[in-house]
């Protein structure tokens, strides 16, 4: 929240994101197109007779060399496992590239559109995408990336918000307290799940992030990719009642159970990892208020009244994890 803050991405106008992707050799017709990111900033930028390409340039301080080395070496084993991933180009011998302060990437240009959620279908075949991707994940293990745990998504985030005074002083007591309550709940839903396994994750799978095109479904933006459980990449691919998300997973699993066998003692963990969500989506904004991009994209966020909303959301997932776990028939 400092003004003093360096603003990220500062310089990056269309006359270097061209001169980047030239002096790799590559010809550009002078279109350059943003996409929508906020962590990263991501541009399609056309060439001279030519596909267009994605070029995406890495938040600096987030991640470091070898944990942006090892999530495109991670894209690359994916693919190489004839999975539709889409993974970064490499370009005189490497993926990951520099100029100045800048770090970047390039990628080819994924047609397709959004699945179609909650169809019985399309879940299956995710289902089975996701059981093949889960078997090269667990092959090995990440060293550089992340790992999930309640400490990283949910006691830090909270923390944070609290030191960095982000409610309005009246609901901060309120909001402490129902987080304790949160946090304890996501505590009890690890410990009733215990020792499950954990593996190489996609991290951020939801159906934004998967394309679908001629009955499949691809991949992309390997971004978050993290070590943690299986259901942290199928507790966002579905959604509704519980009557719904029963039938949603079962779908799901039935196209995953294919290729991996899955452990039911992680359905514990779903609605933990919802919260969780919740909580590192919050202290995620506040932490890049000084970005310029997420003021602009988010203005309700220090709203009074968007953190008595968030109170609400919070105190509603508190009696969610106190219901009975979701059972598959």
């Amino acid at each position: 929240m400092s003004d003093t803050a360096p603003v990220p991405f500062d310089g990056l106008d269309p006359d270097r994101i061209i001169a980047v992707v030239e002096a790799l050799g590559l010809h550009c017709d002078g279109r350059v197109l943003a996409l929508n990111s906020y962590e990263n900033r991501v541009f399609r930028v056309g060439r001279e007779d030519d596909t267009p390409l994605v070029l995406k340039f890495y938040r600096s301080g987030r991640w470091t060399d070898a944990a942006i080395a090892e999530e495109h070496a991670f894209a690359a084993e994916l693919r190489a496992a004839d999975l539709s991933v889409v993974a970064p180009l490499a370009l005189h011998g490497a993926t990951l590239h520099h100029d100045g302060d800048f770090r970047f990437a390039l990628f080819p240009m994924q047609g397709g559109h959004a699945p179609e959620p909650g169809d019985r279908d399309t879940l299956r075949q995710i289902g089975r995408t996701l059981g093949r991707m889960h078997a090269v994940g667990a092959s090995a293990a990440f060293v550089h990336r992340a790992t999930l745990s309640i400490e990283a998504m949910a006691i830090a985030p909270v923390r944070y918000l609290l030191e960095a005074h982000w409610l309005p002083p009246s609901l901060e007591e309120n909001f402490e307290a129902v987080c304790h309550l949160l946090i304890d709940g996501i505590e009890d839903a690890f410990e009733n799940a215990g020792d499950v396994a954990t593996l190489r994750l996609h991290g951020d799978c939801h159906l934004g992030n998967i394309l679908w095109r001629d009955g499949a479904a691809h991949f992309v933006d390997l971004d978050d990719a993290l070590t943690g459980p299986a259901m942290q990449d199928l507790w966002m691919l579905f959604s509704g009642d519980a009557a719904a998300q029963r039938q949603q997973l079962g779908w799901l699993l039935e196209g995953y159970e294919t290729f991996r066998r899955f452990d039911r003692r992680e359905l514990h963990l779903i609605e933990a990892l919802r919260a969780m969500r919740l909580l590192h989506y919050h202290a995620w904004i506040a932490r890049r208020w000084h970005d310029p991009a997420f003021p602009a994209a988010f203005p309700w966020f220090d709203s009074p009244r968007h953190w008595e909303s968030v109170i609400t959301q919070l105190q509603e997932q508190v009696s969610t994890l106190r219901e009975p776990t979701l059972v598959l028939e």
